[in-house]
């Protein structure tokens, strides 16, 4: 490549030096918006509970990907993190706060140990996540919580997972809110439903699951369910100053499930 050519190609990297956190990096819609960021000229800085697996991915995203091993609902964890981080380039300017878990279980049949998990990741996970990434953020930050449409929907057997998402949204708005003056956004994310490995961990037999990827696809206008890329592109327009104007808002990435 002409030098030309390769300067006008870093020219058009929406994220060039940037430095991003993406927690729950190592598969799914984490994963995709690691290479997304990357791709775009990032340093991107991946988490998931299991090393082995971070491992293996962080040697096929290169060099410009690190990774630290940790579970967003424990504190300690993420201090181990923005301290490495720290250490490494001094500050941050993109979170992606994705890692999370979906479990299903009907009222009636609520267990304390089902609430506690799905709270304990899906919200105090964001909090911690968010909240120890800002003494390293500085103006023009961007914060992208991940979401769902079951935010906005009432699907049975759901309420709690639901109820943390919707928690979710409401962190977007207020964040934004509370961080006026500070010139860093805070925007949230909803996909639809997606084809990735966290569906296996739902509780969902394999035939219930297909049975639920077939219904989905068919009430979707768009006629199918989305790709974790297509969510990663969107996560990447709100990392970026193309998004510069907007803050506190939820972006569906759902092919029009949750819209008509």
């Amino acid at each position: 490549m002409g030098a030309f050519r390769l300067a006008r190609k870093i020219q058009d990297m929406k994220l060039d030096g940037k430095i991003a956190v993406v927690t729950g990096g190592s598969s799914g819609i984490g994963l995709a918006t690691a290479r997304t960021f990357l791709a775009e000229g990032a340093r991107v800085y991946i988490t998931g509970r299991r090393q082995a697996k971070l491992d293996d991915v962080v040697v096929a995203l290169g060099s410009n990907a690190v990774a630290v091993q940790g579970d967003v609902s424990k504190p300690a964890d993420l201090d181990r993190l923005y301290a490495l981080i720290r250490k490494e380039v001094g500050h941050v300017d993109i979170v992606f706060a994705n890692a999370g878990i979906g479990e299903v279980a009907p009222l009636g049949e609520l267990t304390e140990e089902h609430v506690d998990a799905l709270l304990d990741i899906n919200i105090k996970g964001v909090i911690w996540t968010v909240q120890k990434a800002l003494p390293l953020m500085g103006r023009g930050g961007s914060i992208i919580l991940n979401a769902s449409i079951v935010a906005s929907k009432g699907w049975a057997n759901w309420s709690v997972y639901s109820a943390t998402k919707a928690a979710v949204r409401s962190f977007a708005r207020t964040w934004a809110s509370d961080l006026k003056g500070r010139d860093i956004r805070v925007n949230a994310v909803s996909p639809g439903v997606i084809l990735t490995p966290g569906h296996s961990k739902t509780g969902l037999q394999a035939a219930e699951l297909e049975a639920f990827y077939t219904y989905a696809a068919g009430i979707t206008p768009l006629g199918r369910n989305g790709e974790d890329s297509e969510v990663a592109k969107v996560v990447a327009f709100l990392a970026s100053d193309d998004s510069s104007f907007v803050t506190g808002s939820e972006i569906f990435a759902d092919g029009g499930f949750a819209q008509v």
